[in-house]
């Protein structure tokens, strides 16, 4: 079956509705011989009788009614496309997929997009977010799987766009009792002697401690193997063990639990997370204007 031209199904709608091919002819402004001319090549394109012609006008067969419906959807498709595109043009509507880790997730962030949404400018743009591991975000990107990625700027980012957003510090986190909770800062070295939570292996947290312990001709001792800070902090608050986790995610916790948060004095310390993406030009406007409200609360930070 040869394409079906949108402009033939709009007028086969059209007749099919107001039973006539001379007052679809008026209302267009097109010769009603015209008109007739379409219909019958949609018929030879669909090869089968679509209207019956009456001495009263004309009514669908029944593959008319079939076709009729179908025309129907995608009209109102196209119709939905025109209306999202013209949006899209001007910024206003679109949907935002993002990937980010989960150091990402567990501070800021929420925030920061839900202060984005609340912005009646952005009252018709969708933001999605979904948690991966730093190696992931970027494949992510690069592959197109989502238009904008947040992960640590340590990770491999080659071959895309960056800007900054905001920083953390990672810290230690021992209950109360523990010989760790009585320092107000301390070094790695001095605390790979006790046991971990630990997080898994690809995450960035992870891979920074181990890359860290090496240097130290060590390795971490693992007690415990979680898959978030939040099981990470419960597991610390039972004194089951220590744990590194950024600061900014533990200081609430501790508010209300019996725990220390104790802040790393290494200069690895600190992170700056990167929000990557393709291209700049390849953004849609939705995506842009997300990027530039993110890489603004990161200048101010």
């Amino acid at each position: 079956m040869r394409d079906l031209d949108l402009q033939t199904l709009r007028l086969f709608a059209a007749v099919c509705e107001q039973r006539s091919v001379a007052r679809v002819a008026e209302q267009e402004s097109i010769v009603g011989s015209a008109i007739s001319k379409r219909l019958a090549q949609l018929e030879d394109t669909v090869g089968t009788a679509l209207l019956l012609r009456k001495r009263r006008g004309v009514v669908p067969t029944p593959a008319g009614e079939t076709l009729l419906e179908h025309a129907r959807t995608m009209l109102a498709s196209v119709g939905q496309i025109e209306r999202d595109m013209a949006a899209y043009a001007t910024g206003t509507r679109g949907h935002v997929r993002m990937l980010v880790t989960a150091s990402v997730m567990a501070e800021s962030l929420a925030d920061d997009v839900a202060a984005f949404l609340q912005d009646p400018a952005h009252r018709d743009i969708q933001v999605s977010l979904e948690e991966r591991v730093s190696p992931d975000v970027v494949q992510g990107i690069r592959d197109g799987s989502a238009s904008i990625g947040i992960c640590w700027d340590a990770a491999d980012l080659t071959g895309l766009e960056t800007c900054g957003y905001r920083t953390d510090h990672l810290a230690v986190v021992a209950h109360a009792l523990h010989p760790v909770a009585q320092h107000q800062s301390v070094r790695f070295a001095d605390v790979l002697d006790h046991e971990f939570v630990s997080m898994p292996a690809l995450s960035a947290v992870q891979v920074l401690l181990a890359r860290a312990a090496a240097v130290e001709g060590k390795m971490l001792a693992h007690r415990v193997l979680v898959s978030n800070f939040d099981a990470a902090l419960r597991v610390v608050r039972a004194n089951l063990a220590i744990s590194v986790v950024p600061r900014e995610v533990a200081l609430p916790f501790a508010q209300t639990a019996p725990i220390r948060v104790v802040p790393l004095s290494d200069p690895w310390a600190r992170r700056r997370f990167a929000i990557c993406y393709r291209s700049a030009q390849t953004l849609a406007p939705a995506a842009q204007l997300l990027v530039s409200h993110l890489a603004g609360l990161g200048r101010q930070e």
